[in-house]
């Protein structure tokens, strides 16, 4: 199940932040479907980091350092994007979707490691 969610945190933050950066620039993409997608992809994060420490910690697997690392990286990065919204308002749309980029690069990374 971790593995396979996995896809879900990345391919859907990497279409969640392609939408915001799109959306930067044309105003029809600036509907709040974009927000709520936004929303359920990075708590599909909260729920991946989830899976992993119940592997961990409940079934004992080993997971590499470096792995648990992004992951806990991925779960702050939410966090401070979440803080930063208000702050950097009128640049949310570049906020979120280079945010949701990085989110997804993460974890790619995590994945690469985790082999």
């Amino acid at each position: 199940m971790h593995a396979a969610w996995a896809w879900v945190v990345v391919v859907g933050n990497g279409l969640a932040g392609a939408w915001a950066l799109a959306a930067n620039w044309v105003p029809a993409l600036r509907v709040r479907a974009l927000w709520w997608f936004v929303i359920t992809v990075e708590l599909a994060i909260s729920v991946q980091v989830t899976l992993g420490a119940t592997m961990v910690g409940v079934q004992g697997v080993q997971a590499p350092s470096m792995h648990i690392f992004y992951g806990f990286v991925a779960l702050m990065t939410v966090a401070i994007l979440y803080a930063y919204r208000a702050q950097l308002e009128p640049y949310r749309y570049l906020l979120y979707g280079f945010g949701g980029l990085f989110l997804m690069g993460l974890g790619i990374r995590a994945m690469v490691l985790a082999h």
